[in-house]
C-alpha cells in the first residue's frame, strides 16, 4: 500500500508540474526572448521547464514524510494505518506541496527576469536605442 501512495503522489506532482510548466511556457519564452539572445532563450526556456518539474515533484511528493506510514514514531505507538482519509488527505498536501514550491521558484525566476529586464532597458536607453 505505501509503494502505491509513493507512486500516486509522484504522478499526481508530476502532472501538477506538467501542467503549470504549460500555463507558464508562453510568458516565460517572452521574458526569456528580450532579456537574453534568441540563440539562446530557448535552452533557457527548456532548463526553467525542467527546474519547474523537478523543484515541483520533490515538494510535492515528501518522501520524510511519507515514512510515517512505515516506520513507527515511537516505541509505544504503532505505524499509522493509511486508510481512505489519509489518502484523501496525502493527494491534497502533494497537490499544494507541488504548487506551492513551483510558485516559489516561479516567484524567484520573475524577480530575477525583472532586475534583468531593468538593467537591460537601462542599456537600451543609454545608448539610444529603445525596443
Amino acid at each position: 500500500m505505501f509503494v502505491t501512495l509513493l507512486l500516486i503522489t509522484f504522478f499526481i506532482a508530476l502532472a501538477c508540474s506538467f501542467i503549470v510548466v504549460r500555463l507558464f511556457q508562453n510568458p516565460i519564452d517572452r521574458i526569456l526572448g528580450r532579456i537574453v539572445s534568441t540563440d539562446i532563450s530557448g535552452a533557457w526556456n527548456r532548463y526553467i521547464s525542467f527546474a519547474i518539474v523537478v523543484v515541483g515533484v520533490s515538494g510535492g511528493v515528501r518522501v520524510w514524510d511519507l515514512e510515517k506510514y512505515i516506520t513507527r514514531q515511537s516505541k509505544d505507538l504503532e505505524v499509522i494505518v493509511l486508510n481512505s482519509e489519509r489518502w484523501v488527505l496525502e493527494v491534497y498536501r502533494t497537490i499544494i506541496g507541488t504548487l506551492q514550491s513551483t510558485a516559489w521558484l516561479l516567484l524567484v525566476f520573475f524577480i530575477f527576469a525583472l532586475i534583468a529586464y531593468v538593467i537591460t532597458r537601462g542599456f537600451e536607453l543609454r545608448h539610444g536605442s529603445p525596443s
